[in-house]
């Protein structure tokens, strides 16, 4: 199997980029945008993450069972967020008397 070569002009403009999005978090943290914050915040992380996951780890140009066990990781992770978040924001139902 051959490896593909990625160059240096691909490295340096994905570090450029994330460079812009960690000053675009910044400047959005400056500003009050209610319960946006977090969405936004959200947002850029996980644009961040997928480029470092593409492109400094290697599995934009990986083979297919790579991309089977990144895809499962991140269902798998999906899945634990949901359970979590169906915990939290059901505690305030059952009142328990004391």
């Amino acid at each position: 199997m051959a490896a593909h070569i990625v160059g240096k002009k691909t490295y340096f403009g994905i570090f450029g980029a994330l460079m812009v999005l960690t000053a675009v978090t910044v400047w959005v943290a400056n500003f009050d945008l209610g319960r946006w914050n977090a969405v936004a915040a959200l947002t850029i992380a996980v644009v961040k993450g997928t480029l470092v996951v593409l492109y400094f780890m290697h599995v934009r140009y990986s083979s297919r069972l790579t991309w089977v066990f990144v895809s499962s990781g991140l269902i798998w992770l999906i899945v634990l967020i949901a359970l979590t978040l169906g915990d939290y924001m059901t505690r305030g139902w059952v009142k328990i008397a004391q």
